[in-house]
């Protein structure tokens, strides 16, 4: 009896506790948004201009109604250009032809990120950094395309052509690159995928022993040498980054495995036939061990209980092993394509509640995106129904800002016929000098405590310039309290100004006659046109 009733409280606990926080109040959200082979966009090499725009508003609508809060998109597959370039050609995954620009001309860039950042979302470059021609799948190579023009900086392997990572200029190559992108493009981030070195051929040598022996750098070994290759160029462009736009973030999305234990000790309990430190040459380990990148995102697309790489056991690795980084694991939504006994409709939603269990896993980035969109697996509606139901803030990154903006101003709230209008001013200018990015939106009943870790009461991320917002849903005649936060580009959080609404006299009725509406309107104006020069 005694048993039953402990079980009895625990589970009512637990539901307590679900009830205030139903879901984690900072985790990241995203998708990857595959260009290369028009994987995921543009679908076609031959979309107009204006379909391409359509399409990708379509799949970013689709993204915010399952409450993601970021995207990963392929600017650069393969050494070329989804923006304008005077480094690389444009895309032909874009175009339909290497070199040309799309027609009627728009930069895809610029468009992407102003219409990420409309709907809350963080904007990721995603560039494959040595890739440079994809064999077998792209039309014959443009006169200009720069394997032709500086032969000497690449490496044929297999059906692919590579750049040589051993050489010091096809480094700077590739940091120019990055900072021309940084420089120019209000992106959030800079994102590595797991192409480094090429995946090995089993019998075929990356043929690189001249460049060894030319920049060997008291290197014996091989494997290490081309390790400390990657090792300078992701160094040099951490540097670059934050010397040129201190708050873009930089990631890389390893394969899933950095080391087998039975190799190295400090591996994790896989069996894994690659790693990325023995076959790719990556030491990501060493990245976030030295600060070099801000974000992992080891693609773990392996299920829970596999006998060579168990979910479960891999993701627990990279979460002792990410020194105080952001980790978000790459999940493999693509595999629920066709649900067999091992990738059922339930793998990634248990996979996502492991994660959330562990302190150190801060979200997922899901592959890709046309497998959410298309609803593989019932995974989207599982999303949106459950998991991301409610909004989540983007989690904060204390050593590139760690200065919360200071809290809105003069919040004023108004009951009219058919909800309630909220208004503030902005807050004045923090103490690193950092203005408010966006504003967090919460409603409470009236006499509940003002709680803004209770995710379920969040009613709006607002990101427009006016500093008004109205509350459509609230039911006529009932009394609630609100409260708005600032929060800055790195998603550091004000202190909340709150006020609690009560039917006076002196508000503006509910009642639908002339003079009411000529008050409203009258006040309306006024208070959209002060609000209007914050």
């Amino acid at each position: 009896m005694q048993i039953r009733l402990f079980f009895f409280f625990f589970l009512l606990n637990i539901l307590a506790v679900y009830a205030q926080n139903p879901s984690p109040k900072r985790e990241f959200r995203a998708v990857w948004i595959a260009t290369v082979i028009n994987i995921d966009f543009p679908t076609s090499k031959n979309m107009s201009t204006e379909a391409q725009q359509k399409q990708f508003r379509d799949i970013l609508n689709e993204h915010e109604k399952s409450g993601m809060n970021a995207v990963m998109v392929q600017i650069r597959p393969t050494a070329d250009a989804f923006y304008e370039s005077e480094k690389e050609l444009w895309s032909e995954w874009l175009t339909g032809q290497a070199g040309t620009a799309p027609n009627p001309y728009y930069d895809p860039l610029e468009f992407m990120i102003r219409e990420a950042h409309r709907r809350g979302m963080e904007f990721h470059a995603w560039l494959n950094p040595y890739r440079a021609y994809y064999g077998g799948q792209q039309a014959p190579m443009h006169p200009e395309h720069l394997v032709l023009q500086k032969p000497d900086w690449f490496v044929k392997y297999g059906t692919q052509t590579v750049f040589n990572p051993g050489l010091p200029e096809v480094r700077h190559h590739i940091n120019e690159v990055v900072q021309d992108i940084v420089k120019r493009y209000d992106i959030d981030g800079i994102h590595f995928d797991d192409y480094f070195y090429p995946y090995q051929i089993k019998g075929v040598e990356f043929e690189d022993e001249k460049t060894f022996k030319k920049y060997a750098g008291g290197f014996q070994d091989k494997a290490d040498w081309r390790r400390n290759n990657v090792n300078v160029l992701i160094e040099t462009l951490h540097e670059q980054i934050k010397k040129n736009k201190p708050h873009v973030k930089f990631g890389v999305s390893p394969f899933g495995v950095w080391r087998n234990a039975d190799v190295d000790s400090l591996g994790s309990a896989t069996k894994a036939t690659l790693a990325c430190y023995d076959n790719v040459y990556a030491d990501v380990r060493l990245w976030l061990a030295k600060g070099w990148i801000d974000y992992v995102s080891p693609q773990i697309y392996f299920n829970i209980g596999h006998k060579l790489v168990d979910y479960e056991k891999t993701a627990l690795w990279w979460a002792n092993n990410c020194f105080g980084k952001h980790l978000y694991i790459g999940q493999a939504p693509y595999r629920l394509d066709k649900l067999d006994s091992v990738w059922t409709k339930s793998e990634i939603p248990k996979q996502i509640v492991m994660n959330r269990q562990n302190p150190n896993i801060l979200g997922s980035i899901y592959f890709s995106s046309k497998s959410l969109t298309k609803n593989y697996g019932n995974l989207q509606d599982s999303l949106r129904k459950k998991f991301y139901r409610y909004p989540a803030l983007v989690p904060k990154m204390a050593w590139k800002d760690n200065i919360s903006p200071n809290q809105p101003q003069n919040l004023e709230v108004y009951q009219v016929p058919k909800g309630m209008i909220l208004m503030w001013e902005a807050p004045e200018k923090a103490s690193d000098n950092e203005i408010a990015s966006y504003y967090v939106v919460y409603r409470f009943d009236e006499n509940e405590e003002i709680n803004i870790e209770n995710t379920s009461k969040i009613l709006a991320i607002h990101r427009e310039k006016k500093h008004i917002f109205v509350d459509k849903s609230a039911i006529s005649g009932k009394n609630y309290a609100y409260a708005i936060t600032a929060v800055d580009r790195l998603h550091n959080e004000s202190t909340p100004i709150s006020v609690r609404v009560i039917k006076k006299q002196e508000n503006i009725s509910v009642e639908d006659n002339i003079s009411d509406w000529g008050e409203f309107l009258r006040l309306f104006l006024k208070l959209y046109f002060k609000h209007l020069e914050d």
